[in-house]
Formats: structure tokens, C-alpha cells, sequence
């Protein structure tokens, strides 16, 4: 009897785990139609709008080699969660099950929390973590964790609480923006919020307003909303990579950087770094910073 009482629960176990791994199996459906254009693919268009968040990536962490060196490696971490988050999509968009939206909703949720880790301005910080990064990285994890496990208590509504989280992260954004003397690293905050707007317009269209974007034959918002989210998202990480070594790193300079060609603004921005009295830093300096004495390093 023990063997089959056994063998029962096992198969009910088995039975739950398919449930979750059905295709169809998510409380959430987008827009657009599904297995229109693809048999095997539910959204086709939502899983290969996630191509930036595989191809660019790769390049970043390139491009970040040498902040990884003399800042923080953890900054590669967020790079990869980055492709994590663009296959988890791309998982979910092409079978609609539950286990796909999950993995999807996590992978965000602990880009996040890493990118709190590491990054969050300590004059932000509550007060009982007593301005230590450290105690605030254990903090920002067994969140992480417990949210981890409350994201399974109610699916449907994971997509709005991590859509929430993004408007603090856009104010603070705002503050620090207020704070800079770096024109460059302004206008690329410019751009970023603008982009963010238009990625949370996409998404809420998508949600809310599919009848209406149907009726007009283009239910393709939501892969927009994953193109424009993927270049704001990591836009404000590169722009809190900046801000973390001015305040934080005193001993290091900061230069906002583009990538193929540094003149044009449009390019991939990544931070290259170097010392407060190098030649790069007082050329960077007379060309970006307001009212800023390069020299001697005073307003």
C-alpha cells in the first residue's frame, strides 16, 4: 500500500508539473493572435521582438571590461540576467505556459534586485541599514527570494507589480539627473525617460486597448514594449553605473562613452574610466562638464 500511496503522489506531482508546462497554461495572453503565423509558435512577433535582449548583451559586457576591472565585476551579472530575461520571454511567448511566464517574471524581478544591489544610491538607503551596501546587497536578496516565492501565490498580477517598481526607479532617476554636471550623461537620461514612456505606453495599449489596435489590424504592440523596454532598461544601467563610481569612488573618474563611434550619441553608451588628473578625463571634462573647474575639480 506504502508503494502505491507512493507512486499516486508521484504522479500527481508529475501531473502539476505538465499543468504548469502546458502551453496555454498562463493566466496572461497578449494581443496578438496566437499561432497565426507559426503552428509551433503561440506570439511569434512577441518572441522575436526579444532579439536585442539576446544580441546586445555580449556586446555590453565587452564594452564594460573595463568597468568590470576597476569597479565591479557584478556589473557582468546584470548583463547576462539581461539574456536571461530575452529567452525567458522568448520561452514564454512561444507557448504561453505558466512556467514560461514565471521564468520570465523572475528573470526581471532579479535583474532588479541585483541592479539595486549594486547601484542604489546610499543616500536612498533606510536608515536601519546604516549606509553599509553590503547589509543592503542581503537585504535586496532574501527579497528577491521571498518574492520569488510569492510570485507564484497570483500570476496575473506579477506583470503590473514589476511595471510598478519601475516608476521609483524613474524618479530617482529624475533626482539624479538634477544632480549632474555631465551634459552627456543628461541628455542620455533624456533620452532614456523618453524611451521608458513609449515602452510603458506599448505595454499598456497592448493590455488594456487590444480590441481597438486589432480593429486596425496591429496587435504588434507588446513586441514594441520588449524593444523600447530593452533599450531603456539597460540605458538606466548604464547611467546608474555612472552615477555609483562619482559618488561613490572619488579616486576614479567616470566618462560617458559611445560605441562604435564616440561622437555620435545615438551609438551604445558604456563608461569608460580613469583617473581624476588623465589627459582624457580634462578633455572629456572642458567638453561636457557646466561650470565645472576640470583641474582643480570644483563648481
Amino acid at each position: 500500500m506504502g508503494v502505491g500511496m507512493g507512486g499516486g503522489g508521484l504522479l500527481d506531482i508529475y501531473a502539476m508539473a505538465w499543468e504548469h508546462l502546458r502551453p496555454g497554461s498562463s493566466p496572461v495572453d497578449w494581443c496578438e493572435g496566437n499561432y497565426l503565423i507559426s503552428s509551433n509558435i503561440a506570439e511569434f512577433v512577441n518572441t522575436f521582438s526579444n532579439f536585442l535582449f539576446i544580441l546586445l548583451p555580449p556586446v555590453l559586457i565587452m564594452l564594460f571590461k573595463e568597468y568590470g576591472r576597476f569597479v565591479t565585476p557584478g556589473i557582468h551579472v546584470i548583463w547576462v540576467l539581461l539574456i536571461v530575461v530575452g529567452l525567458s520571454s522568448m520561452y514564454f511567448h512561444a507557448t504561453l505556459s505558466l512556467i514560461g511566464q514565471l521564468l520570465d517574471e523572475l528573470a526581471i524581478l532579479w535583474v532588479f534586485m541585483a541592479a539595486f544591489s549594486l547601484f542604489y544610491p546610499k543616500r536612498y538607503y533606510p536608515k536601519f541599514v546604516k549606509n553599509d551596501r553590503k547589509t543592503f546587497s542581503w537585504l535586496m536578496l532574501m527579497s528577491a527570494i521571498a518574492a520569488t516565492g510569492l510570485s507564484w501565490w497570483k500570476p496575473i498580477v506579477n506583470a503590473f507589480v514589476l511595471m510598478f517598481m519601475s516608476i521609483p526607479t524613474m524618479i530617482m532617476l529624475y533626482t539624479e539627473l538634477q544632480r549632474v554636471r555631465d551634459q552627456r550623461v543628461y541628455r542620455l537620461g533624456i533620452r532614456s525617460t523618453t524611451v521608458w514612456a513609449v515602452a510603458v505606453f506599448c505595454w499598456i495599449n497592448d493590455r488594456v486597448f487590444c480590441e481597438a489596435w486589432s480593429a486596425i489590424n496591429f496587435p504588434y504592440l507588446h513586441g514594441f514594449w520588449h524593444i523600447f523596454i530593452f533599450i531603456a532598461a539597460y540605458t538606466v544601467l548604464v547611467l546608474f553605473a555612472y552615477f555609483y563610481v562619482e559618488s561613490e569612488l572619488p579616486q576614479r573618474q567616470p566618462l560617458l562613452k559611445y560605441w562604435p563611434k564616440n561622437e555620435f550619441e545615438f551609438g551604445i553608451p558604456f563608461i569608460s574610466i580613469r583617473n581624476p588628473d588623465s589627459k582624457d578625463w580634462l578633455v572629456y571634462c572642458s567638453l561636457y562638464m557646466q561650470d565645472y573647474d576640470c583641474k582643480y575639480g570644483k563648481n
